[in-house]
């Protein structure tokens, strides 16, 4: 296994974040503006713009900058082969690039792109490849929730099919990003399942369980237990771990249920002129409401386990959103979040008990 030194970022200089600017649905109309203000906000960063050069023009005469050329774009409706195996010189995979570790230097600390979900996993994924202990990697992000704060949720995606090892992983790396970015040195993990109790959910749930409990009991990972749906949004853990069906499941209701709740009440205030008039005694309420439930404000998920810290923004996000990811990105890089991942990953699979069941213990630690 690899020193985690082989990943972190160099010391002694400001983070820097590669942007693939031609991503997503709207490219560098979206992705400049976003970057132009993430300079305003943070004197101490720097950005590396990947792109065709004409796009990005305006850009060229910005502090603590620097543009790299790419010719080709993948598309939003790509397949994964060919962004893979075709566009080789695509923003996205120079932009990704940038932060492939090569004689123990990187260009950039982390990677941000709004481009297709699964290309740009998979050419992460190429490029990069996993941190020692990790099998696969997984995308996180955070959802809001009843106590004014954040529950981290993963997988989101990546993988649709999981094993308990898998989901054992998946808590590690969360774990280590939200200790990482906000500071919680033992952060609560539960175990996304139909019930709280230990004998419901599948057998890989149960298995998962097992394995989860095993590794609280020496002291590497602060298991909650099996949590519902609606411990999410309760923030009854800090972090909540699934399969990525599930997962990309609950996030794209949970966007949708917001949206349908702001089209709701705007429906209700606009009925008739007395409840425009409510509607003007309750603006500011009515504007913090929009502003907990704004999804943008979650923008950026992370790419967990690769040996690369690479994030992914939604496809649709304005420059708001956009700004955002880059934040993520930025606070993980600052946060060494690397190191952090690599270090509990070797200490949870050094923790493991023997009488943890032998197919489970053969399948982890063959990620070793």
């Amino acid at each position: 296994m690899n020193s985690s030194a082989d990943v972190s970022p160099r010391a002694g200089r400001p983070v820097r974040v590669a942007v693939d600017c031609m991503g997503g649905d709207f490219g560098p109309s979206v992705t400049l503006p976003a970057c132009e203000a993430f300079l305003r906000a943070h004197p101490d960063a720097e950005l590396i713009l990947v792109g065709r050069p004409e796009a990005l023009a305006p850009a060229q005469s910005w502090s603590r900058c620097t543009i790299v050329a790419a010719t080709e774009v993948v598309e939003m409706d790509d397949p994964v082969e060919v962004a893979l195996r075709r566009k080789k010189n695509s923003s996205m995979r120079v932009a990704i690039s940038q932060v492939k570790p090569g004689e123990g230097v990187v260009a950039a600390d982390a990677c941000v792109s709004a481009g297709n979900t699964g290309a740009l996993m998979a050419v992460s994924r190429y490029l990069l490849k996993t941190l020692g202990g990790i099998d696969r990697p997984a995308i996180a992000t955070v959802m809001p929730n009843q106590k004014d704060g954040y529950t981290t949720v993963l997988d989101l995606g990546a993988n649709v099919d999981c094993e308990p090892h898998h989901l054992l992983q998946f808590a590690v790396m969360g774990s280590a990003l939200v200790a990482a970015v906000e500071g919680k040195a033992n952060p609560s993990v539960g175990l996304l399942n139909i019930g709280e109790e230990a004998i419901k959910g599948s057998e890989t749930i149960k298995r998962a369980g097992e394995l989860l409990r095993s590794v609280a009991e020496a002291g590497q990972v602060n298991f909650y237990g099996n949590v519902e749906g609606n411990d999410i949004f309760k923030g009854t853990t800090d972090i909540v771990v699934c399969d990525g069906f599930v997962g990309n499941v609950v996030l794209k209701a949970s966007e949708g249920l917001a949206t349908m709740l702001s089209s709701f009440i705007k429906q209700e205030f606009t009925r008739n002129f007395l409840t425009k008039l409510a509607a003007i005694v309750a603006l500011p309420v009515l504007k913090h409401f929009k502003n907990r439930v704004d999804y943008r404000r979650y923008n950026g998920a992370a790419l967990l386990g690769l040996r690369g810290l690479v994030f992914k923004s939604h496809g649709s996000a304005d420059a708001f959103a956009f700004e955002q990811a880059l934040n993520r990105a930025y606070d993980a890089a600052r946060n060494r979040l690397l190191d952090r991942v690599h270090d509990r990953i070797l200490e949870t699979l050094q923790a493991l008990p023997p009488a943890g069941g032998p197919e489970d213990q053969v399948q982890v630690a063959s990620t070793a």
